[in-house]
């Protein structure tokens, strides 16, 4: 990819830096990171190269601005979003950022003559399981509008593809965590608060009874797959699953994670369900073994031991993150509950 100018929307946040970095390590000639800086950070980007990188502090929905930006871009990543939570206080915005601005971003690139668009989905779009392994053919019945914003987002890059032959990649990530992840705001997901909550000795909040089950999947894995779908032709038209293949309930994420923290005062704690919360997430990944050559390479106990050394290289107490934690955020009128 070094003759490649590669535009990032969401770069400077969790996946989308992770992927950046990445980028930059492959020697792409030039990558442009678009992000708002609403949930991304400019530390995420810290010490990257000036001559290979440049951020960009602008909203995707701004199209004369991203008609500009898409000048002489060889490949798109969309990553840009508004997340789960975000979409139960605020349905609007988030359909506009994750499926208008997207329409949007697809017109802009076909015009620009953008070789490829890779829009980065989620296993959102398909609600909960019916069943396992969830191919790329399970039904999509999302239960929150950030799985239906997503999936309008997915139908429109398709649509893209049918109508116009308009090389575009559709990608579902299922869950992902590592270094950068967000335990903050509404943003904030289920491995990162319980780590940090161990590490503080404070009890883990599970959201229900914990029968619900993820499928992990460490955030270089997930950004070295996202980066193969842009760069395999077989992929282009198609939409892929990138996960680990292997699902855990969340009462057995919590003992692992105890178990890596190593502190007998943790424990957990169980609260009211979360509105729209997916029970079953497990995916089936043959397509993306078959098509991409895409196998993860770290399991979910040496990332999590991972991420935990990660937490400890920051010079910050846990207690210190955690300052800025939502326990309910999905209801910011009932933002800063102690748990």
């Amino acid at each position: 990819m070094q003759d490649k100018r590669i535009l990032v929307t969401g770069g400077a946040g969790f996946i989308g830096s992770e992927l950046v970095h990445q980028l930059i390590a492959q020697r792409a000639k030039q990558v442009i990171v678009v992000d708002n800086l609403v949930n991304g950070q400019r530390q995420n980007l810290e010490n990257l190269p000036t001559d290979q990188f440049e951020l960009v502090v602008a909203d995707i929905r701004d199209s004369d601005r991203m008609a500009k930006l898409m000048s002489g871009v060889d490949i798109v990543f969309h990553l840009a979003c508004l997340g789960v939570r975000h979409s139960i206080h605020s349905p609007h915005e988030n359909h506009e950022v994750n499926a208008t601005a997207t329409l949007q971003l697809l017109s802009a690139a076909k015009a620009a003559g953008v070789n490829r668009f890779v829009y980065v989905s989620s296993s959102e779009v398909y609600g909960t399981a019916r069943w396992v392994p969830m191919t790329e053919e399970h039904p999509t019945f999302p239960m929150t509008v950030y799985g239906a914003a997503k999936l309008a987002g997915e139908c429109y890059t398709r649509a893209f593809y049918e109508t116009y032959s308009y090389p575009t990649v559709v990608v579902r990530p299922f869950n992902s965590y590592g270094p950068r992840c967000h335990h903050e705001g509404d943003s904030g997901e289920v491995i990162p608060k319980f780590l940090l909550r161990s590490m503080a000795g404070k009890p883990m909040v599970i959201f229900g009874d914990g029968s619900q089950t993820r499928d992990f999947t460490y955030v270089s894995d997930t950004a070295r797959a996202i980066i193969m779908a842009g760069f395999t032709d077989s992929a282009i038209g198609q939409t892929i699953n990138l996960g680990s293949g292997f699902e855990i309930p969340i009462n057995d994420l919590a003992k692992e994670i105890a178990s890596i923290v190593e502190r007998a005062d943790t424990g957990v704690i169980h609260d009211e369900s979360r509105p729209g919360d997916v029970l079953r997430l497990y995916a089936e990944t043959a397509k993306a073994d078959k098509l991409l050559g895409f196998k993860p390479q770290v399991s979910l106990h040496e990332g999590l031991v991972k991420l935990r050394n990660w937490y400890l290289s920051l010079g910050k107490s846990p207690e210190v993150l955690l300052e800025n934690e939502i326990v309910r955020n999905w209801d910011l009128g009932r933002s800063k509950q102690s748990v």
